[in-house]
C-alpha cells in the first residue's frame, strides 16, 4: 500500500484563503477531527439547486464513509458519480470579547472533498457497518440480530476518498489589545458534548448494557 503524505496537498479547492493562519492541512489532524465526532453534513448540487444532508459517518484509512435510504436523493445522486464535500465541525467554546467585532467562538473543522461511490458488495456493507458500530458501542454489531436481505437492499452505504481536506481550527482567548481594560467580562466559555446516563426502552424484556458506549468520541460524562 503507498504511503500518503503527511499533509493534503493545497488545491484551488481546499485551500483556505480568509483566516488562513487558522488552516492546516495535517493529515493526522484532519484525522482525528473527523473520528472524534459523530456528525457530518454532506453537500452537493443537483440541477443547480445546492443541498446539505446532516448525517453520521465513520473513516477507514483515507475513506469517509455515510450511509442512509438507498431510495434517498442524496444516495442516488452521489452514486452517480458526482462530487461532494463533507464538512465535520466542534464547537470548543464562546469567545466574549470586550466588542462585538472581536466575539467569536473555538472550534475545530474539516472540510472533505471527493467523489462517492455506492458499496454493493454485501461482505463489504456488512464489514463498513460492523466498522460503524463500533464506534458507537464496539460489541453490538455482534448482539444484534443478523440484517436481512430486504434492510441490506434498503440501505446505501456511501465511501468517499478524501482528494483533498482542510481544517481550521480556532483555540485562543479574546484578543481585545488596546480594548482590554475595557470595563466588561472578556474570557471563552468552554463547550462541550456530554454523554448521559443511559435510557432503556420501553418495549421489551431489559438487559444490561454489555458493551461501552461512543469510546471514540471525546465526549465528557454528565454530572
Amino acid at each position: 500500500m503507498t504511503e500518503l503524505p503527511t499533509e493534503f496537498e493545497k488545491t484551488p479547492r481546499n485551500k483556505v484563503k480568509r483566516g488562513f493562519k487558522r488552516a492546516s492541512y495535517d493529515r493526522a489532524l484532519v484525522y482525528d477531527i473527523i473520528d472524534s465526532h459523530f456528525l457530518c453534513h454532506v453537500s452537493f448540487e443537483k440541477d443547480g439547486q445546492p443541498f446539505v444532508i446532516p448525517t453520521s459517518h465513520w473513516r477507514e484509512g483515507n475513506k469517509l464513509y455515510w450511509h442512509g435510504s438507498s431510495k434517498s436523493m442524496m444516495i442516488r445522486h452521489l452514486a452517480e458519480g458526482n462530487p461532494a464535500a463533507v464538512a465535520v465541525t466542534h464547537l470548543d467554546g464562546l469567545v466574549l470579547a470586550r466588542s462585538a467585532f472581536n466575539t467569536s467562538v473555538n472550534y475545530r473543522s474539516v472540510v472533505a472533498y471527493g467523489q462517492p461511490k455506492l458499496i454493493t458488495d454485501r461482505a463489504a456493507f456488512e464489514y463498513q457497518m460492523k466498522l460503524f458500530f463500533d464506534r458507537l458501542a464496539p460489541g453490538r454489531w455482534e448482539a444484534l440480530r443478523p440484517m436481512t436481505d430486504q434492510e441490506f437492499k434498503a440501505t446505501g452505504l456511501l465511501e468517499m476518498d478524501i482528494e483533498d481536506a482542510a481544517a481550521k481550527v480556532r483555540e485562543h482567548p479574546p484578543g481585545d489589545g488596546d480594548e482590554a481594560d475595557y470595563p466588561i467580562w472578556a474570557g471563552v466559555v468552554p463547550i462541550s458534548m456530554q454523554q448521559h446516563a443511559p435510557v432503556v426502552a420501553p418495549e421489551g424484556e431489559g438487559a444490561p448494557i454489555a458493551h461501552p458506549m461512543m469510546p471514540a468520541y471525546n465526549w465528557s460524562a454528565a454530572d
